[in-house]
């Protein structure tokens, strides 16, 4: 088990700045703005033979009862509670402030040990400035710069040295579940209810979600790790930096599942937005199952109308499992989580050669491809080419002409015949190269050949005669 080392300190003095350096990663988003990290936010280092797991956290105000910054606060108490060892960061520049030590006052009585940080003390004497900071009463500080990786690895090398070593970890194998939607679906709702706790902050609020939060948890036996993401709403409405980088996360997100859940909100309408997040996740190739969250509170007209908009705004996703769920009273999710089991399973599924030129000998035997001219298009045999998505490559001649409908039979044969629900199907078609595509001139047909064979054999008598006169002298 990795130990975990929890950045805790008051909004803007450099916890994910460090994050980023300690993971050697940009996945925790970073700028000048207080309290931009509100979820706890998990990643992985390692020095020498020590692996660790860093916890980013939000800014903890701890005086604050309700809220957004209340519910931040209970995230971070949460991770001191399950950390092995705390970084307290405080802000060289700004000096001891009253919130820094109500914040000491409340890690004294952590039962793990917790180190002094203090941040942003590049050009500054170290001696100096961190002075003031043994009021704290929590050891000797440490002056570092995050953002100058100062001081990094001696502050590593502190935290871990009552930890032991251990051997090589190998990296899990199982299914990453990236949740997308628009803001305020229910996607961190929904991560709790599977989670089994407040994993991570659900409020009444969009865009309370602004990181891609991983989680790894267990359930029934099979391991997950979850991605809640922040809302994507229409490109026209977004406005700030922080929310652009906040898409842009979510984007990133998708490419790293295997399996994106797309949550959808049973009382709005499924808008062009809810669509197009649809369509890029079929363009990323992941596999896909749609959640329509909240379907616990709708009347049964409401349910047929909403069921009629979804079959006719997001018909091309016929290859996805559809599941209404309600995230807030956890029903559903067994038949949810199945359908993500299905999906990961057929995204990476083996495919060999023989059965697949088998099916695919068998669906040109029941219907050939259409001729395009004089020629009819030869597919010969099939491989796997990839794997989420599974991509088939197909070989043959003339299969540049091979119609788009022709494809689309193709594929819907092949996710008949190996099962391949959940996931969309990518098929390449290799064309034997020819020949004399390289040669610059064309070879001579038949009677070219003849003709050129006739001048190189004719007979040059008269060129010789002539040739004898010419040599002649005169008498």
């Amino acid at each position: 088990m990795k130990p975990s080392i929890v950045l805790v300190g008051r909004p803007n003095v450099g916890k994910s700045t460090l994050f980023n350096k300690l993971t050697r990663s940009r996945d925790a988003l970073v700028a000048d703005l207080p309290g931009l990290t509100r979820d706890r936010h998990y990643g992985h280092g390692r020095v020498g033979n020590k692996p660790y797991l860093v916890v980013d956290t939000g800014g903890l105000e701890p005086v604050v009862k309700d809220g957004i910054l209340h519910e931040m606060a209970r995230q971070t108490l949460q991770a001191i509670d399950e950390a092995d060892v705390v970084l307290f960061m405080v802000d060289a520049r700004t000096g001891c402030t009253a919130q820094d030590k109500i914040i000491a006052d409340r890690l004294r009585r952590a039962h793990c040990p917790v180190h002094l940080v203090v941040n942003k003390a590049e050009g500054m004497t170290h001696s100096i400035v961190t002075a003031e900071f043994y009021e704290l009463a929590l050891g000797d500080p440490l002056a570092i710069s995050a953002s100058h990786s100062e001081g990094l690895t001696e502050l590593v090398e502190i935290a871990l040295s009552h930890i032991p070593e251990t051997g090589e970890e190998e990296e899990p194998d199982h299914p990453k579940i990236a949740l997308i939607g628009r803001p305020n679906v229910g996607k961190s709702t929904l991560v709790n209810s599977l989670v089994g706790e407040e994993r991570v902050i659900a409020f009444d609020q969009p865009g309370t979600t602004r990181d891609s939060i991983y989680i790894d948890f267990e359930r029934n036996g099979q391991a997950y790790t979850l991605i809640d993401t922040a809302g994507v709403r229409r490109r026209g409405k977004v406005t700030e930096t922080i929310e652009k980088f906040s898409v842009i996360k979510t984007l990133q997100a998708v490419a790293d599942a295997n399996v994106v859940v797309l949550v959808l909100d049973a009382h709005a309408d499924i808008a062009e937005q809810d669509a197009h997040l649809a369509s890029f996740v079929l363009e990323s190739g992941r596999a896909l199952v749609v959640a329509i969250n909240k379907w616990d509170s709708l009347q049964d007209y409401q349910r047929d109308q909403v069921k009629r908009d979804i079959a006719r705004k997001l018909q091309f996703l016929d290859f996805a499992r559809f599941h209404y769920i309600s995230a807030l009273h956890a029903t559903g999710l067994s038949g949810l989580l199945r359908s993500i089991d299905e999906a990961y399973k057929a995204a990476m599924a083996k495919l060999s050669t023989p059965m697949l030129t088998r099916v695919l000998i068998d669906a040109v035997a029941a219907h050939q491809p259409p001729k395009k001219g004089p020629f009819r298009p030869k597919l010969r045999y099939a491989h796997q080419g990839g794997m989420n998505p599974p991509l088939i490559v197909i070989h043959g001649n003339a299969l540049d002409s091979i119609s788009d409908s022709y494809r689309r039979y193709l594929e819907g044969v092949f996710i008949k015949a190996f099962q391949l629900h959940g996931t969309p199907l990518k098929i390449q078609f290799n064309v034997g190269s020819n020949p004399f595509a390289d040669k610059t001139k064309a070879p001579p047909t038949v009677s070219e050949a003849r003709a050129l064979s006739r001048k190189q054999n004719r007979p040059m008598s008269h060129a010789g005669k002539s040739g004898a006169r010419s040599r002649q002298k005169p008498r």
